[in-house]
C-alpha cells in the first residue's frame, strides 16, 4: 500500500467532475467511470461490449492488479501513479482499416502530452509513446470485441525511477514537474475525439483523415534500419520505410519487402550495429 506521503502526492480522480467536464461538448464520450481497483479495465470493457454497452464509456482504474500489454505481457502501475484507461468505441469502419486505432490513440496521447506538459515524445510503432532519450512513456492496447473496439492506454505520470523497469520513464521524470492527471486525462480524451470523428467520417481512411501524415511525424521508426523479432524467435533486418493503409509497417529487407501486422511481431527495435 502507498504510504501518507505518495498519497497526498497523487490525490485520486473525480470521476463526476471528469464527466462533466467532458461530456458536456462532446459527441462521442457518455461517461466517465473511475475505479480504485481492477484487474484490467479492458477487459471489463470487452465484456460490457459483449453485453451490448453502448460507445463512449471511459473507464479509469486508480491501480489496475493484472494488466496486459500487446502480445499478453504484464503491465503494473503503483496506485495513482499513472493513468491506466480503456475507451470503447463501435466505428463504422472496414475491419481492415481498425489497426489504426492504436496509432490514431498514439498521435493524440503524444499531442496531450505535449500540450499538457510540454514534454517532448515520439511514438514507436505500433504502441509505445517514448521520451527524447528512448525510454518507454506509455503503451497502447487495442483489441476486437464484435462490432466494438476496446482501446487501453497506460502512462507512467509521477512514477518513481525506483518504481519503473530499465527501459521505462515517466512524465515526471522527464519534464522535472508535478503533472495533472485529470488534466492530462481530459487533453487526451478530446484529442481522440478530435482525430477519430474525422477518421471514421472517411471510413477509416487514414489519407484522406490527415492521421496517416501526423502519425508519420511522431513516429521515430519509419525511416530508420531496424531489427524485428518475429513469435518464433527469428529476427529480420532492414529499413521501415512506411506504414501502410492498413497500418501494418512497411520494411524492405534484402530479401525484398514485408508488411508486417502489430500481431506478426514481438519486438521492433532499432538495428544494433558494430562500432
Amino acid at each position: 500500500m502507498p504510504d501518507a506521503a505518495s498519497s497526498a502526492a497523487r490525490p485520486p480522480l473525480d470521476a463526476a467532475a471528469l464527466t462533466t467536464a467532458l461530456t458536456g461538448s462532446s459527441a462521442l464520450w457518455r461517461a466517465v467511470e473511475v475505479v480504485e481497483e481492477i484487474g484490467s479495465t479492458n477487459a471489463e470493457l470487452a465484456a460490457r461490449a459483449a453485453a451490448g454497452e453502448p460507445a463512449g464509456l471511459v473507464l479509469v482504474a486508480e491501480h489496475q492488479v493484472t494488466g496486459r500489454g500487446r502480445l499478453d505481457r504484464s503491465w503494473t502501475s503503483p496506485p495513482r501513479a499513472g493513468l491506466t484507461v480503456s475507451v470503447l468505441v463501435r466505428p463504422d469502419v472496414p475491419a481492415a482499416r481498425r489497426a489504426w486505432l492504436s496509432l490514431l490513440t498514439g498521435v493524440a496521447l503524444a499531442e496531450a502530452v505535449a500540450e499538457v506538459t510540454g514534454v517532448r515524445t515520439s511514438l514507436k510503432w505500433p504502441n509505445d509513446l517514448l521520451a527524447a532519450d528512448g525510454a518507454k512513456l506509455a503503451g497502447i492496447l487495442a483489441e476486437g470485441s464484435g462490432q466494438a473496439v476496446v482501446i487501453g492506454a497506460g502512462v507512467n505520470v509521477s512514477t518513481r525511477a525506483d518504481e519503473l523497469p530499465e527501459t521505462g520513464t515517466s512524465l515526471e521524470l522527464a519534464s522535472g514537474a508535478p503533472v495533472d492527471r485529470a488534466a492530462l486525462l481530459l487533453a487526451w480524451l478530446r484529442a481522440f475525439e478530435t482525430r477519430y470523428t474525422r477518421w471514421v467520417e472517411v471510413l477509416g481512411d487514414p489519407v484522406g483523415s490527415g492521421l496517416a501524415r501526423d502519425y508519420l511525424a511522431w513516429c521515430s521508426t519509419v525511416g530508420t534500419t531496424v531489427t524485428v523479432t518475429l513469435p518464433d524467435g527469428s529476427t529480420l533486418e532492414g529499413v521501415a520505410e512506411a506504414v501502410d493503409w492498413d497500418g501494418r509497417l512497411v520494411v524492405r529487407t534484402g530479401g525484398g519487402t514485408v508488411e508486417l501486422a502489430s500481431g506478426d511481431v514481438r519486438h521492433v527495435r532499432p538495428a544494433r550495429r558494430e562500432p
